[in-house]
């Protein structure tokens, strides 16, 4: 995620790339992860000054804005140093794994009124931005049935492997992997009422893979959350979500990702989109309006954080 960000930043007009932090600078060059985002030219990157510590690099560079896109255990530590060097903080989800953390960065970013933002991507992928768009404008009618689903084999990229020793430390498929459509359900549709999930064990953490059907008091809508990473490493990733409305059924999957069917009882209609992968240079460049409009918004770092209180709850197998 570092290099996908680093290579938004090089492609923006509002930021400029001031130093690349990483203990293992060769990693830089490195490809991994469930979504090829691009590769960055090695002579873009020349030039770059590099560190293999944050103290190293704010010694030397001063930089106005810091992204952490670090092993989620590092989340705190690396954002709460740059948050008292007085800079604005980008994290990639999850936010943090203990909520009590989350709340200390939210305070320390308020109080010197600094731009917190987590790294939410799918809010921004033009499908699910779409399916929003849908829901909200009530084009279809009311929402009656909603799944999202999003599995993967066990990542052995980067630092995965060698991390499975620390079991748990990462949050497993619960918090690095379904994290991203229980945060853009409860983005679109709210906080649910009553969580019934079941959660399995797998190679990295007690809940490698989670199925949870929400409940909301205030409406008949039958939500349900499905996924993990417990296949071999092989396994291909694949993200997809299916909607029943009064009036259409929508279905997208990442297999087909420029194409969202959208269903009535007389047509089936294909919409093309934009690739899933914009919707990383869209946040962004949304974090960066937010510093050069001085806005000091934590408001996604207070959303991302209802999040992770909401995946505990799955984690919990919580019952109200």
């Amino acid at each position: 995620m570092g290099k996908t960000h680093a290579g938004n930043i090089l492609e923006s007009d509002r930021m400029e790339l001031c130093a690349i932090v990483d203990s293992n600078i060769r990693s830089a060059s490195q490809v991994g992860g469930n979504m090829d985002t691009g590769d960055i030219p090695r002579e873009k990157l020349a030039g770059i000054p590099t560190y293999d510590s944050l103290e190293r690099c704010f010694e030397k560079e001063s930089p106005d804005a810091v992204f952490v896109c670090v092993h989620t255990r590092l989340h705190y530590e690396m954002a709460m140093k740059s948050l008292k060097e007085g800079l604005h903080v980008f994290i990639e989800k999850p936010f943090v794994l203990n909520t009590v953390e989350g709340e200390a960065l939210i305070a320390e970013a308020k109080r010197q009124s600094l731009t917190l933002y987590v790294g939410h991507v799918v809010r921004f992928m033009p499908a699910y931005a779409r399916l929003k768009e849908m829901y909200g404008s009530g084009v279809y009618g009311k929402l009656n049935f909603i799944s999202a689903t999003r599995f993967s084999g066990v990542p052995n990229w980067g630092e995965w492997s060698r991390l499975r020793t620390d079991f748990g430390s990462s949050g497993g498929a619960l918090f690095d992997l379904v994290i991203h459509d229980i945060d853009f359900l409860r983005y679109m549709l709210g906080m649910p009422d009553v969580v019934e999930a079941k959660t399995v064990p797998g190679i990295l953490s007690r809940h490698d893979y989670v199925s949870a059907r929400w409940h909301y008091r205030d409406r008949d809508v039958f939500v349900k959350v499905e996924g993990g990473l417990n296949f071999h490493s092989c396994f291909p990733f694949e993200a997809s979500f299916k909607a029943s409305f009064e009036k259409a059924s929508v279905a997208w999957s990442s297999s087909a990702g420029l194409e969202m069917k959208i269903a009535d009882n007389d047509s089936l209609q294909t919409v093309y989109l934009g690739d899933a992968s914009e919707g990383y240079a869209v946040e962004d460049e949304l974090f960066a309006i937010h510093i050069i409009n001085r806005e000091a918004s934590v408001s996604m770092a207070e959303s991302a954080l209802d999040t992770v209180r909401l995946c505990h709850r799955h984690a919990d197998m919580y019952h109200p």
